[in-house]
């Protein structure tokens, strides 16, 4: 048996046509050919969750089935970690990562790529310190950047919109794009490798994460305005819509939703030519596909532009997951079971025939795909380190805020910089060492991070009757409000959240 495990960084799962909600917040279907003509032959998970937000903290659950944000932030892979590419590996397995995801081989994310027999890493995406010239984006380079190049516009910081520029100054058709270079590697991969016997290859494609710069003919695609246009973003700030330094109109808002839109329909374009391979390669029956996002983006909705700072609506923690396995009788069907996205590691794993180590949060999704069970989780549990914790039982979703004022606790065997996800690393002066994690018996740093509030009040949402989540029922529906904050509560303690947690939350006994 083989994997291909596809990530598709940002994907709304309502910009999907498998999913057969028009998006939200625009007025028109997008085209997603390729990813409906997959969804048509797989099971398609109706009720599956983010777990640990954003990024990186999600590419550890995939890689190691551990729910991190209880724990730490976004981190490098733990030393007692037993990885996916490390586990197959040792079974005799062929693992390969194709990926434009810089996060990869920043500083403070190692040890994701490095288990791997091979990876291919194209260069160039967001502030991947790639290029150096030119020195100055062009004048209509800079008013796309919205404004926001640094202050420094030589510094190399998180955020320097000037890095991106260079980047991508010389780039000219749609081949010279990010997700084409990435899924053309993946075709070349696919159809070098037919004399193993069997492999594992990630594909991690970074669009259709900001920032929106498409190529023609995506960016107008959606559009009547001048996609070259100085005056039009394509890289907004993460806030409010209608204030401080993200505010938007709607004519800005309305262009970014359209570039999007296109990122979206360039990647499954690109999409579609895997597909292809696959079908020219017949691999179709001793290949699994497995099809997911890390979370998805909000564009106006509920006031917001981004991700982080707002509260985690369904629109980013309710995410598409396709699985294609050629043994499974559930092919073609909905799954409405709730998963999670800690649950693929334990799933990959049982794919390929490679036990499930016993300190996991991962449950494994393969009973649901055979058929052999109608029932697979309780809860969900998601959201960011250092702020609300937020919980699923498929019907409802409950928004649980944090005292801000409260600082919680992290755990590492790196003295990460908490909320400072790209700076060096300094020395934590309060930090001491020990055996707190409930998963490992390997002792670790703990010292003190700081929280951030992302509501102030709870959030209480019935998604079978308000999908869009329109309606807060926090403070009305008193007996499912209870009884959600229980299930938190038990969710929490079932894994073994640390003490801080449940003080910060006000769970605490």
């Amino acid at each position: 048996m083989n994997v291909l495990f596809v990530s598709i960084d940002s994907l709304r799962r309502d910009f999907l046509g498998a999913y057969s909600e028009k998006p939200a917040v625009v007025g028109y279907d997008v085209e997603t050919d390729n990813l409906d003509r997959f969804a048509e032959k797989a099971a398609v998970f109706d009720t599956h969750y983010a777990g640990s937000l954003p990024c990186m903290p999600t590419r550890r659950e995939w890689q190691t089935g551990t729910q991190e944000f209880l724990w730490r932030p976004w981190g490098p892979i733990e030393p007692f970690d037993a990885t996916l590419p490390q586990l197959l590996r040792k079974n005799g397995t062929l693992t390969e990562l194709i990926t434009d995801h810089y996060h990869y081989f920043q500083h403070g994310s190692h040890g994701y790529y490095e288990d791997y027999n091979g990876f291919s890493f194209v260069r160039g995406q967001e502030i991947d310190a790639w290029r150096t010239v030119p020195k100055e984006p062009g004048d209509r380079m800079r008013g796309r950047l919205a404004g926001a190049a640094s202050t420094h516009p030589d510094s190399l910081r998180f955020r320097n919109r000037n890095q991106y520029a260079r980047n991508v100054d010389e780039f000219e058709s749609v081949d010279d794009f990010f997700a084409p270079r990435v899924f053309s590697a993946v075709t070349d991969w696919l159809e070098r490798n037919q004399e193993w016997e069997s492999w594992y290859c990630n594909v991690d494609s970074f669009d259709v994460h900001e920032p929106f710069h498409c190529p023609e003919p995506y960016a107008s695609m959606y559009t009547d305005e001048d996609p070259r246009d100085g005056d039009l973003p394509i890289w907004p700030h993460y806030g409010r819509i209608d204030g401080g330094q993200s505010e938007l109109t709607e004519r800005q808002l309305d262009f970014l939703r359209s570039q999007f839109a296109g990122k979206v329909t360039m990647v499954d374009h690109q999409f579609g030519d895997v597909l292809d391979a696959l079908d020219e390669q017949n691999l179709w029956d001793e290949t699994m596909v497995v099809v997911t996002s890390d979370h998805g983006f909000l564009l106006g909705d509920h006031g917001w532009i981004g991700k982080n700072d707002g509260p985690v609506y369904d629109v980013l923690a309710r995410t598409p997951l396709l699985i294609w396995h050629p043994d499974s009788p559930r092919m073609g069907e909905r799954v409405s079971e709730l998963t999670s996205a800690v649950d693929l590691y334990a799933t990959v794993l049982d794919a390929l025939d490679v036990e499930v180590p016993g300190q996991t949060h991962s449950r494994s999704l393969y009973p649901l795909l055979m058929g052999e069970t109608e029932r697979h989780r309780d809860w969900a549990l998601y959201g960011y380190w250092g702020s609300s914790v937020n919980v699923t039982d498929g019907e409802h979703t409950y928004l649980h805020p944090c005292n801000g004022d409260v600082p919680t606790d992290c755990y590492s065997t790196t003295m990460m910089n908490p909320r400072s996800w790209f700076t060096p690393v300094t020395p934590k002066h309060d930090a001491d060492a020990g055996e707190f994690l409930p998963y490992s018996d390997s002792p670790v740093w703990r010292y003190a991070g700081k929280s951030y509030e992302q509501h102030d009040q709870p959030m209480l949402f019935d998604v079978r009757t308000d999908p869009r989540q329109r309606t807060n029922l926090a403070g009305d529906a008193t007996e499912v409000e209870g009884e959600l904050r229980d299930v938190l509560r038990d969710a929490m303690a079932e894994l073994g959240a640390p003490e801080t947690q449940f003080e910060r939350l006000g769970l605490a006994d």
